[in-house]
């Protein structure tokens, strides 16, 4: 939605085929840093209210501190801390408003692409087939874009699992958000804002062996895990709806050299899968469609050279901070959950009594967040004409 939305921002006719047959969130908890906002401004999403500001820090299970991430006061003021806690619905019911009507067409299973040079072939297993000047695949880990381009690599299995919910409150949060970890497990939480109620959203995160059944008391689980944590995650997890509850195991893949192959190219998790560890999957996959879109805009579409050239660019662009970001996500899993036992007291020492990771994470986090902010323009939201036909009318 993401790239359809940027792509419609600067003069495109976009359709999205979506396999399923219905749209749904593909989990439930999120939060998003200040370059994904920037970006969803600009490509028409309406913002306002969309999530609850957080101050991010990393501390040990007895509550002490060992890192904050620090951005700018004006970045602060502007995007509110260090990045927002929504739920994954909440950004789909509002970038869902922002297509135009007819853009997503449901039940579109992908069977054969083909680029014929000027133009791209798509078959679909309801019999439909349809031409393209570019195809953009957004499908995800198991994408079958990504397949037909470069074949099926095995997917990077990083034997660890979460297991997050959220709840909502009658007071506003305090506006903090805390990363909490001891010797084997992650146990954290951060304000969330959804249609217009306050609340929390929450998440365990151990190893684990991915051939072993998933827990069938995923409060239970979950409770015994943060028993030896501060007593605000465990009442959180105490009060929240099994409902609001969901546990999937992570998963990525390995940086691939290259992305696009004549008028084809990935975005998003069909392009660099990301584990949760870096909480910045979805804005990466955000940020690749504004920049993508504004490097097709800039040549002429029937050129196949040109489109060549410009998915070049694109992925070029793109490539050094997805696969950073991506990499330092799992090295971050590993380290904090694959460390032999043995060195797990002088892993948590360094990060207890020493500025190590103020440096790694507090200090550094935040110099990326604002290399990327300096990257997207500086320019009015752009507003959907049907979103204006909307307005006028009320």
């Amino acid at each position: 939605m993401a790239a359809a939305l940027a792509a419609i921002r600067v003069g495109f006719d976009v359709t999205i085929f979506e396999r399923a047959s219905e749209i749904r969130a593909a989990g439930n908890i999120l939060n998003l840093w200040p370059p994904p906002q920037k970006v969803l401004k600009l490509i028409g999403v309406d913002t306002r209210d969309l999530g609850a500001p957080c101050k991010v820090f990393f501390h040990n299970a007895d509550g002490r501190q060992r890192a904050e991430v620090k951005l700018t006061p004006e970045v602060e003021r502007e995007f509110g801390g260090g990045f927002i806690g929504l739920l994954r619905w909440g950004l789909y019911q509002r970038m869902l408003a922002a297509l135009p009507p007819g853009t997503i067409r449901l039940d579109h299973n992908l069977t054969a692409i083909e680029d014929l040079g000027g133009s791209v072939r798509l078959d679909f297993a309801n019999g439909e087939t349809f031409d393209a000047d570019v195809v953009i695949g957004a499908d995800g880990i198991n994408s079958a874009v990504r397949k037909s381009l470069w074949g099926d690599a095995p997917i990077r299995h990083q034997h660890l699992h979460l297991v997050g919910g959220y709840l909502f409150l009658d007071d506003a949060p305090d506006g903090i958000g805390v990363l909490s970890h001891n010797r084997t497990t992650q146990v954290s939480y951060t304000p969330i804002r959804h249609d217009g109620k306050w609340g929390y959203e929450w998440w365990v995160l151990e190893a684990c062996d991915p051939a072993d059944p998933p827990p069938a008391d995923l409060i239970g689980f979950s409770r015994e895990r943060a028993a030896g944590f501060p007593q605000k995650v465990r009442d959180l997890i105490a009060a929240t709806p099994v409902e609001h509850m969901q546990r999937w195991e992570i998963r990525d893949r390995p940086p691939i050299p290259q992305w696009s192959k004549g008028r084809i190219t990935l975005v998003g998790d069909a392009a660099h899968p990301t584990s949760p560890y870096a909480a910045y999957g979805a804005g990466m996959s955000i940020e690749d469609g504004y920049f993508l879109a504004r490097e097709l805009a800039a040549v002429d579409i029937s050129d196949d050279a040109a489109v060549s050239g410009a998915l070049q660019r694109y992925e070029d662009r793109r490539k050094p901070h997805t696969s950073r970001v991506s990499q330092e996500a799992y090295r971050t899993g590993r380290m904090f959950h694959h460390l032999p036992a043995p060195l797990r007291p002088v892993r948590d020492f360094v990060f207890d009594h020493t500025p190590f990771l103020q440096k790694m994470v507090g200090d550094e986090m935040p110099k990326h967040i604002l290399s990327q902010l300096a990257e997207i323009e500086d320019a009015d939201p752009y507003v959907p004409p049907h979103m204006k036909e909307k307005a006028s009318a009320a």
